[in-house]
């Protein structure tokens, strides 16, 4: 039947298309089920119909599995430059902020762009400079679980304490 290659691949390559579909990674993992379901005989339209995807994207996670295989598939790193103003700002704000909160001003965006620009010299936008302080509260954290009425809750680290909603 045309326009539906049939992808074949061998016992392991489906045991490791599997795990990688478990992948926290989620672009990963929807490259490892789409191969799954070419296998399984499902066309490049199906397939981009059922990941929101195109089927020119379907086409080209095939050719990078019949080129490099499962590894063909992982993300690989994203090149770029490295975040120097986001790590700059972030140790400004870590310093600044560890002040005794009877000590030290309020702190609002505008603010902490200034004194970032005057300790270390370079200029952050007040959104950069959001995602910069969100990253940096979220690092080692403990997860979150949401509730409803928009509450969020971490889990206790004490015992007999629950997290309810």
């Amino acid at each position: 039947m045309a326009g539906t290659p049939r992808m074949v691949s061998t016992a392991e390559q489906l045991e490791a298309l599997r795990e990688l579909a478990r992948s926290e990674r989620r672009d990963e993992a929807d490259r490892a089920r789409a191969v799954v379901l070419s296998v399984n005989g499902w066309t490049s339209g199906q397939i981009a119909r059922a990941f929101g995807a195109t089927p020119d994207s379907v086409r080209r996670w095939r050719s990078w599995f019949a080129a490099g295989g499962v590894e063909g598939l992982r993300a690989g790193e994203r090149p770029g430059r490295e975040a120097v103003k986001s790590e700059a700002a972030a140790v400004v704000a870590a310093a600044v902020l560890s002040e005794p909160v009877a000590d030290r001003p309020n702190w609002t965006l505008p603010r902490l762009q200034a004194e970032i620009a005057r300790q270390s010299e370079l200029s952050i936008s007040k959104s950069q400079l959001s995602k910069a302080l969100k990253k940096t509260a979220t690092d080692g954290a403990a997860p979150a679980i949401a509730c409803a009425g928009d509450k969020i809750l971490t889990p206790s680290t004490e015992p007999d304490c629950g997290s309810s909603c």
